[in-house]
């Protein structure tokens, strides 16, 4: 069989499922209910808001966000109910004020699809295009031996690539001390993780264009796999001068949530990485994002520091890009948390096994949701 007839073999049960299921008011996927929980975890603390939506048919699907609040459930309620959950039709200008439940929304909406189907998301998506996921792992510590325990914790976990925070200067356009502080950390964490490591330089977007250009053109020997939001995007120019003089990459794009600012971004010829935050956007946004991306010759690193759900969304929105470079994952370093996320999802997706991750098989987002650590619900 031909590629492109195998790729529509698989595609087909979806496609069927998409157009049995089109238009409003009645059939097997017609959103009943939509309800939220509030999650926290037991030792760190992690929080985030775990949307559920019910359809006629019994199926439920599953998203995340970082919160929601009891009104803008109800809002959405009232968009979703009784409309046909695709996963393909756009939400409408009544949830774009909520970017957080949209994204949210079009996770859940997504994983019914999968589920009506028995197929996973990625292949409603056009994947598998990678067939793993890399994974990077964001270090958290107050110094560089507190960041170099925590290297040595996520190692144990599998993880070979690591988002490290910068030291950050004493004020702005702070000089040498400021430089040669990071590189020091950069330098030392290199040497204890070994030459099959890569690391990102977590900026913040707390530096002076000034700053941020000394830190770049101190680090480029070093090769980290970018800088991340070195500055705020209030000054394309000035970014864009950095990107035009020095080599290290340029990572943006955690607080967008309209293609338009991305667009100013590529105008700018500022960016290297794009950044699109999970909980904000969702799968089909981001999908948006990346296509513009590739179009420009871009990677497509998604944010992500919530929970394992949007792990699971993470995974399939992976697959089904071409242009995908690595997946931020939560480190979750306590054993209760981490056995507190593979009970809430019902499988431990989130084993990194020499710097990758495995796609999920089962149909939809692949999760089987356990009741008990969802937390309270949101009223």
């Amino acid at each position: 069989m031909r590629a492109v007839e195998y790729r529509r073999a698989r595609l087909a049960p979806l496609l069927a499922a998409q157009a049995g299921t089109a238009g409003a008011g009645g059939g097997a996927l017609a959103i009943a209910n939509c309800r939220a929980y509030a999650v926290r975890e037991p030792v760190s603390g992690r929080e985030y808001a775990v949307l559920k939506i019910e359809t006629a048919a019994g199926i439920s699907g599953w998203g995340e966000t970082r919160s929601i609040a009891a009104g803008d459930l109800q809002r959405a309620a009232a968009v979703l109910r009784g409309r046909q959950a695709t996963g393909f039709q756009p939400l409408g200008a009544q949830l774009s004020a909520m970017p957080n439940v949209q994204a949210a929304a079009n996770m859940a909406l997504l994983d019914i699809l999968g589920q009506f189907a028995k197929a996973p998301v990625y292949q409603a998506l056009g994947g598998p295009t990678p067939h793993k996921a890399r994974a990077l792992a964001s270090l958290a510590g107050a110094d560089d031996a507190a960041l170099l325990a925590a290297l040595k914790r996520a190692q144990a976990a599998g993880f070979r690539a690591f988002l490290v925070p910068m030291a950050p200067p004493n004020a702005p356009n702070s000089g040498q001390a400021f430089v040669l502080a990071n590189r020091k950390r950069l330098e030392g964490l290199r040497a204890a993780a070994g030459e099959q490591s890569d690391f990102v330089i977590d900026c913040g977007s707390a530096l002076a264009p000034g700053d941020a250009a000394s830190l770049s053109a101190a680090l480029e020997r070093l090769h980290p796999l970018w800088l991340d939001e070195p500055c705020a995007l209030t000054n394309l120019a000035a970014i864009s001068k950095i990107a035009a003089e020095r080599v290290t990459p340029l990572g943006f794009g955690r607080s967008l949530t309209r293609a338009g600012a991305f667009q100013d971004l590529l105008r700018a010829d500022s960016i290297d990485v794009f950044r699109p935050d999970l909980a904000l956007n969702g799968i089909s946004q981001i999908r948006k994002f990346a296509a513009l991306a590739e179009a420009n010759y871009l990677a497509v690193a998604p944010y992500h520091e919530g929970g394992p759900i949007a792990t699971a969304a993470a995974l399939h929105l992976a697959a089904s890009l071409p242009n995908f470079f690595i997946q931020q994952i939560p480190l979750a370093e306590a054993e209760a948390d981490r056995r507190f996320r593979a009970e809430l999802a019902g499988s431990p997706l989130e084993n990194v096994t020499d710097g990758y991750l495995a796609l999920p098989t089962a149909p939809g987002l692949g999760l089987k949701i356990n009741p008990s650590r969802l937390g309270k619900e949101v009223a």
